[in-house]
């Protein structure tokens, strides 16, 4: 994210129309250049979507105003505990919150810093960090569109870590409705995502597909199905219920399931799928996706 920041700032991309900038970047990054007029891979319906959003999805993507819509849907156990959200971040915050903490922006993708020991942090870093945050207009970033008119905030919540102490695979569930066998869920699991980050996409029969995407390698080997996966599909379900597609993003350390974000233009229609392949099949299922169960 930091280096599409600068490449847009330090270019002039920034000055370009929307469709422009999406079909330039699309073109770099795929290879190719988007038909927009009868879009057929996964990625050229994204860059629809983002020219053409939704307007339920600018609160559904401040992840702060989503927190809302996620406790009417799977309850506040399901919510990453919130330690503060101050309009200001001051001295008094920082000496506030515990040992350890994750800071985030609500305002777009890429907005993390773990703090793993506050006594080796400071404050006037993590401060300086966030303002360089709030600077940043995501939507001339990305161009996708619904991000425009979010007002950027600072947050912080509990770091998440399991059992061994480590932070817990990302689980990235591609939503596409039902089908005839069931849910037709996609989902990339991102592991050890603060080291050496490897990913992996699996359907909703936990089958590891051949598929690499974006700058992630692969795992070595596939890993377990998780024993509360079918209640991690239920409540992807849920709260994808009434979107259409979109990609639900879940933590489940030690059975346990926390919610991540909601996502409806993934890699804003500009990531890359290995075979190719994919890109086009997910294309069809979104086409025919069917998002009712009746």
């Amino acid at each position: 994210m930091r280096d599409l920041v600068k490449q847009s700032l330090k270019s002039g991309a920034s000055m370009l129309p929307d469709k422009l900038y999406l079909a330039l970047s699309h073109r770099r990054r795929i290879g190719r250049f988007p038909r927009f007029r009868n879009p057929i891979a996964f990625n050229e319906m994204i860059l629809s979507r983002c020219l053409r959003p939704d307007p339920r999805w600018r609160d559904l993507t401040d992840k702060l105003s989503v927190r809302d819509y996620v406790r009417d849907r799977i309850g506040e156990p399901h919510l990453i505990p919130l330690l503060a959200a101050p309009d200001v971040f001051t001295k008094e915050i920082f000496d506030r919150l515990p040992p350890s903490f994750v800071m985030k922006a609500n305002h777009g993708s890429g907005f993390v810093e773990v703090v793993w020991d506050k006594s080796k942090r400071s404050f006037h870093e993590l401060r300086h960090m966030a303002e360089k945050w709030l600077e940043i207009d995501y939507y001339r970033v990305s161009r996708e569109r619904h991000y425009r008119g979010i007002e950027p905030r600072i947050f912080f919540e509990k770091l998440l870590l399991d059992h061994s102490g480590i932070v817990p695979s990302d689980f990235k569930m591609h939503v596409f409705g039902h089908g005839p066998n069931g849910p037709v869920i996609y989902t990339g699991i991102i592991s050890d995502r603060f080291g050496t980050a490897r990913a992996d996409v699996y359907d909703a029969q936990w089958n590891r597909l051949g598929l690499a995407w974006g700058s992630y390698q692969r795992s070595e080997r596939a890993v377990p199905r998780p024993s509360n996966w079918d209640e991690l599909t239920a409540i992807a379900m849920r709260l994808a219920d009434g979107l259409g597609y979109v990609r639900v993003d879940l933590y489940a350390p030690d059975n346990e399931i926390y919610f991540g974000e909601l996502t409806f233009t993934p890699g804003g229609g500009t990531m890359p799928y290995t075979p190719d392949h994919f890109d086009f099949e997910w294309g069809r299922i979104l086409r025919d996706a069917r998002y009712t169960s009746a």
